[in-house]
């Protein structure tokens, strides 16, 4: 066989030649350019005389799961080397992670060794969908994955690199070579990967300065960018039309009116009712508020909760609030933000609905709704042709007027069945806690807490109510207990932390226990 494509095995230590693979993975979320990333790479190892290849295993669309690239590479002896097709635990050299969390997982994979990886990671967050699904506050600690990098790796190089690429007007797979290459885990100096950068022809500018950033802070030329404080939000405001300031400042005068303890919550709600719904709403949404503070005193915490989750029960979600959030301006604005549209690009926007039969039905009038739910073989119907995911772009006027038409259907909410069943629900929970409010303001409290657990639409939504009936239908069995708040607390909170709903099975035999 000829010395010059004789196959050599994949040595991860040197061989009898001084031959050495050296193993490169990358985690990256969908749309962070993890393809550019492994590209460059790429391009910079064969620049400097090595054989290179890449593999990449797709994860699941977005951030369900990140898409691992790996790149494997030696110095060009002559032979052709054979490499493997994706890493192995305990055989990962350089770790690239464009994220917190998926340095962590990485970690927890085995893909990082004591000794050997050198772990190159941003700290910013993305929240996972796990997360944003979990009932209560699904996110993950960040302190385990700190103490877990700095025991795992041989060298660490973590800095908030997506902050350094939007500085600099550039996405973050530029700011990760950068930290790559301050690093010195790779044996290519600095104008190589620069060079790479200059040739691919697209936002170089911009990219170079992301990319000298991030190399200054890996080799500690520079200190890492400061952690962004979290945004105040300013109190929202209401552009209320001429013609329905006098509406407006009637609901003014009942909120001044009541205990200056309760003013900031009770504002900010009547704000959400009114932009929610209309003026009336706001009204209807004090009498609930009103009813609380008539049972309660000073400091007013039954009140406050109410003030607080009133208005959430009033503003359930459901198709025409979804279709008027996602064609505001705002949103678009806070879109482009996010993803560092430039004034010389164009954002195409994609949207994702998939309406259930259940969802349609109660959207439409209470007597045409109900005799639709009533009817199996148009429901069979709905399942079989319609019942399909649907992507409305918004950045199209056919997309964003089909959004806008759905939205203007706001007036006729009440007279939907949706509103129905959201309003009934509202008024046999409000009822009840204002019956326990009587002897025991704290369960009302608490009462009142519950319906925290209730947010969303679609699965999310009967989730959610399937655990606030069972965690109210411990009301009984606690009333008339001096320590009935503190077991409704406990009760909340166990649905709250896992979406199975395993611990609240759990917290329900207890009080059942003691009830009996």
């Amino acid at each position: 066989m000829n010395i010059a494509t004789k196959p050599i095995i994949a040595r991860r230590s040197p061989g009898p030649d001084g031959e050495k693979i050296i193993t490169l993975a990358a985690l990256a979320v969908g749309g962070q350019g993890g393809g550019v990333l492994t590209n460059w790479i790429v391009a910079v190892a064969e620049a400097n005389g090595y054989r290179a290849q890449s593999t990449s295993v797709a994860g699941v669309a977005q951030r369900t799961g990140a898409t691992i690239y790996y790149i494997e590479m030696c110095r060009d002896t002559g032979r052709m080397p054979v490499f493997s097709l994706s890493p192995s635990i305990g055989d990962v050299d350089i770790l690239v992670a464009s994220e917190l969390m998926e340095g962590g997982r990485a970690i927890m994979r085995g893909f990082v060794t004591p000794g050997r990886t050198t772990l190159i990671t941003s700290t910013h967050r993305i929240a996972a969908v796990s997360e944003k699904t979990a009932p209560g506050d699904g996110r993950m600690d960040e302190t385990d994955v700190y103490e877990a990098m700095g025991v795992a790796a041989d060298q660490l190089v973590a800095f908030d690199m997506e902050t350094v690429a939007k500085q600099a007007g550039s996405v973050i797979s530029s700011s990760l070579l950068g930290a790559l290459a301050g690093s010195g885990a790779l044996p290519f100096d600095r104008a190589s990967f620069e060079d790479i950068i200059r040739a691919s022809g697209r936002g170089v500018d911009a990219s170079l300065r992301a990319f000298g950033e991030a190399y200054d802070i890996a080799r500690g030329d520079k200190p890492a960018p400061e952690a962004p404080t979290a945004e105040e939000r300013p109190l929202p405001v209401l552009n209320v039309p001429e013609g329905l300031k006098a509406s407006w400042s009637a609901l003014e005068k009942r909120l001044t009116a009541m205990p200056q303890d309760i003013h900031e919550m009770t504002g900010l709600g009547v704000k959400k009712v009114v932009d929610y719904q209309d003026v009336d709403y706001g009204h209807q949404y004090l009498d609930m508020v009103e009813k609380a503070v008539a049972l309660d005193a000073a400091p007013y915490e039954m009140s406050i909760a109410a003030a607080k989750y009133c208005a959430r029960a009033l503003c359930y979600d459901d198709l025409i609030r979804v279709a008027d959030i996602k064609t505001r301006a705002s949103r678009f604005e806070r879109v482009k933000d996010e993803v560092v549209v430039k004034d010389d690009q164009l954002l195409r926007l994609t949207e994702y609905f998939h309406p259930r039969y259940e969802e349609f039905t109660t959207t439409l009038p209470r007597a045409l709704g109900r005799f639709m739910q009533n009817r199996k073989s148009i429901e069979a119907f709905y399942t079989k042709y319609l019942d399909k995911g649907r992507r409305i772009r918004t950045d199209s006027l056919s997309g964003y007027l089909a959004l806008w038409t759905v939205s203007s259907l706001r007036p006729l909410r009440r007279k939907l069945l949706r509103h129905d069943s959201e309003m009934t629900h509202a008024n046999t929970w409000f009822s009840k806690t204002l019956e326990i409010a009587q002897t025991d303001k704290a369960l009302a409290t608490e009462m009142l807490t519950n319906y925290r657990l209730i947010k969303g639409y679609s699965d999310t939504h009967t989730r959610g109510m399937s655990k606030f009936a069972r965690v109210m239908g411990a009301v009984d069995l606690l009333k008339g207990r001096a320590d009935a708040a503190d077991w409704m607390r406990r009760l909340r909170t166990a649905a709250l932390d896992d979406v199975e709903g395993d611990k609240l099975d759990g917290a329900l035999q207890t009080v059942k226990s003691f009830a009996e």
